[in-house]
């Protein structure tokens, strides 16, 4: 028996041993037009149908072939396929490396940049046009952060992140930890994620994201109403699998119990390594610098791709968060007094939250995203997605409500609401010319599903003495309990529907002049409110939008300097009738601009400078003549002008600056706001300012420093003819030190040095200095 196993082994390892002599494999790189790694490039074997990835550095590797010729295929998307034919001789291994021959965005996007450039200058996306375009051929105006930012600076919430896009101002926090900010004078949400729907009413995690994209202007004709206001829309860019096992784990401790752990992993799943895996995640546990308060979250997001075969690939990816905590402070001060004043100097405590730990509320978010990419051939490529949102949030949100210039009365919501959001998308790109002069075309199909669902009773606390605070003003649970019965319940449900089909084509006249032409023809249908009670349903409408984009670009110096201009449109949809019975139709905003975008000196520094102009028109107000209706002649102007620059004067000295001035007021409107700027525009002038350096050889190699701060202006919370509520201006300075070093970095930040005193538009204070430490390793 012994000599029977002897013998079988024996013939196994010669079986193996001869196998390995003469089998052998193909190996390369593939590289972008400028000699950057292309990273997940699908190569395969023509003959055998053998798949592949290419890693992160743009290698890929064929093992275990048998002698004889092979066709190497490369493919990327916006890129024409690519056939290497190989010649593989007995136990040898070949090469067949491979450089595009043009500059391909959708690559471009995700590539590192190197160490001794201008880090902070990732300028390129393809979701801000939905075309292959490089940012100064886009004659639309956006900002990114990417995420070689947010580690040096540690931010840990989206409001931070949001700080270096000119123009955001002090985030604004919901009751359930949904944050929103400014843009151009009007409120602008983080409502997408990779292009399509992605929003959530609660907080949102930044554990998973590769970057923020604020795409500026009314961006109704590529993303529709749901997704973008009149300012534009925060685009957040997950993060994707990559060919490769690797990841990070980090640890943040803070200020009041701040506690987060993340943690990302990435790994292929089978051999071919055509499928992909990586998973992020974040808890978290902060309690409020105020007398009370406290926020606990969880989140995952698992992501999956699969490279199907050469010209079909799958991204799956998954988002799901739970929170529970405590409203944040939001005071509505007392309309009917007629004085001007600043929250500053109404005596209302800046560290007390009027509440008890027992008001908290519980959110659950869940984003699915599904997309599929085709490549039709060299010059057209198929784009399939569906994308599905929930939030449900359960528990007590509140807010303080003010009944005299001393006194307040708590509104507590409580009971369950949920809202749920489907999006469906069709997109097919071509980049072809006709005669000599190049077209990029998207032409999409897009329904839109949003439906709400609102179970609760609001219910009015007891009046406090907001200048004379004691331990009667907290109010509790049981008091809130107490008073349900007389509270106003809310019971329905709601939803519409969108359905609309879009176009947009870059046209090249010349090399260096680009003209954009896009429309969306959009139909809405709103299904009404139906009473849970009676069933009643009321308010069905339906409108049609049609919304046009125009853009010229002119490259002065070609991939250095150019100028640009577009006329952009949004829309919202309006429901009801006036005085005559004549049906309101959709209210539009229009803008146009002009500007300049740079990247000199080889990237060293990179910057936006525009000035545009916004126009509101068919707002619907109170009827002058019978205030019992409303009217359709409103109008708004917001007008300004930004500048975005990124700068690397020197070897790992990097700066980051923003300004933006708005002018924003009332053109035509009720007589109690005519020819006043509108209350929750926020500053007319912002400020944002980062500077850091780090030590590039020497015993000081991987220590870093970095500084800088936000300024804006004083604003209003309340502008009317016989009542303003000032919020002052601010400056808001922060710094860092850290150590790294690639697989371990030591970081510690101070947020706010100065302790000073900050509000938000719903006159939310926030925290004075704090600290925070970080340490993170990679493996």
């Amino acid at each position: 028996m012994k000599f029977l196993i002897s013998a079988f082994t024996f013939l196994v390892i010669s079986s193996l041993s001869c196998y390995s002599q003469t089998s052998g494999k193909i190996t390369g790189r593939i590289t972008l037009i400028n000699g950057q790694a292309a990273e997940s490039a699908s190569v395969s074997i023509v003959e055998n149908n053998k798949y592949t990835l290419t890693t992160e550095d743009g290698n890929y590797t064929f093992s275990d072939l048998i002698p004889g010729k092979y066709t190497i295929r490369i493919q990327m998307l916006g890129a024409a396929q690519k056939d290497i034919i190989v010649e593989l001789t007995t136990g040898q291994s070949a090469t067949a490396n491979y450089q595009l021959e043009k500059e391909n965005i959708q690559a471009l996007q995700e590539v590192t940049v190197a160490n001794n450039t201008n880090k902070f200058s990732k300028k390129e996306s393809v979701y801000s046009a939905r075309l292959p375009l490089k940012n100064l051929e886009n004659p639309q105006v956006y900002s990114i952060v990417p995420k070689e930012l947010i580690i040096e600076q540690m931010a840990v919430d989206l409001g931070s992140i949001a700080k270096n896009v000119p123009g955001s101002g002090i985030p604004m926090i919901a009751n359930q930890g949904r944050v929103t900010f400014r843009s151009r004078g009007f409120e602008t949400e983080p409502m997408v994620r990779n292009g399509v729907a992605g929003f959530s009413y609660s907080s949102i995690d930044p554990a998973n994201l590769e970057r923020i994209e604020a795409i500026k202007g009314p961006s109704a004709t590529l993303f529709g109403t749901n997704l973008s206001s009149y300012g534009g829309l925060y685009n957040r860019v997950t993060k994707k699998p990559y060919n490769g096992f690797g990841g990070e784990v980090s640890l943040y401790a803070g200020s009041w119990d701040f506690n987060r752990i993340t943690f990302d992993v990435n790994t292929p799943v089978n051999a071919d390594k055509t499928v992909l895996f990586r998973l992020n995640g974040a808890n978290t546990f902060e309690r409020s610098f105020q007398d009370i308060g406290f926020t606990k979250s969880l989140s995952f997001a698992p992501s999956f791709s699969y490279q199907i075969n050469d010209r079909l690939s799958l991204l799956f990816d998954l988002e799901f968060g739970k929170a529970k905590g405590t409203s944040v402070l939001r005071f509505n001060p007392w309309t009917k007094s007629k004085k001007t004043e600043s929250i500053a100097d109404m005596n209302f405590p800046y560290k007390q939250l009027f509440g008890s730990n027992d008001l908290a509320y519980e959110t659950e978010m869940m984003n699915i995203f599904v997309q599929f990419n085709y490549k039709i051939s060299e010059q057209w490529t198929s784009q399939s997605i569906l994308s599905r949102s929930r939030t449900s949030i359960d528990g007590y949100i509140s807010a303080l409500n003010g009944t005299s210039d001393t006194t307040l009365k708590a509104l507590v919501m409580r009971g369950y609401t949920s809202f749920i959001a489907t999006d469906i998308q069709q997109n097919f790109t071509g980049d072809f010319k006709i005669g000599s002069h190049r077209n990029r075309l998207v032409v999409g199909l897009d329904y839109y599903n949003n439906a709400n669902t609102f179970d609760r009773v609001h219910i009015t606390g007891p009046e406090v003495d907001f200048t004379n605070p004691s331990a009667t003003s907290k109010i509790n649970r049981a008091t809130i309990d107490d008073l349900a019965s007389t509270g106003v319940k809310r019971a329905e449900n709601n939803g519409d529907n969108s359905y609309a089909v879009y176009a947009s084509d870059v046209f090249n006249v010349t090399d260096k002049l680009l003209t954009m032409v896009s429309l969306r023809l959009d139909r809405f249908e709103s299904e009404g409110v139906t009473s849970m009670a009676t069933g009643e349903n009321k308010g069905k409408y339906g409108q049609t939008a049609l919304s046009p984009k125009l853009g010229v670009v002119y490259e002065v110096f070609e991939d250095k300097l150019s100028v640009f201009s577009n006329y952009m449109n949004s829309f919202t949809n309006k429901t009801g009738t006036d005085a005559a019975g004549d049906v309101f139709k959709p209210e539009e905003a229009n803008q146009w601009e002009i500007g300049l975008k740079g990247d000199l000196f080889n990237h060293k520094l990179v910057g936006t400078i525009s000035y545009y102009d916004i126009q509101v028109k068919d707002m619907v107000r109170t009827d002058p003549n019978d205030v019992n209706y409303m009217i359709q002649n409103g109008a708004q102007s917001s007008k300004g002008f930004e500048v975005e620059l990124t700068a690397n004067p020197f070897t790992g000295f990097n700066i980051i600056a923003g300004y933006a001035y708005n002018d924003s007021k009332m053109t035509h409107a009720d007589a109690s706001i005519e020819g006043l700027r509108p209350a929750l525009s926020g500053p007319d002038k912002m400020v944002n300012l980062w500077m850091s350096y780090k030590f590039q050889e020497g015993k000081l190699k991987g220590f870093g420093a970095g500084f800088g701060g936000n300024y804006g202006s004083s604003s209003f919370q309340t502008n009317t003819t016989t009542r303003k509520v000032i919020i002052p201006s601010y400056t808001i300075l922060d710094a860092t030190v850290f150590y790294d070093m690639g697989r371990f970095r030591i970081g510690l930040k101070a947020d706010n040095i100065t302790s000073e005193k900050a509000w938000s538009v719903r006159l939310t204070p926030q925290a004075p200095l704090r600290f925070m430490g970080n340490v993170s390793f990679k493996f």
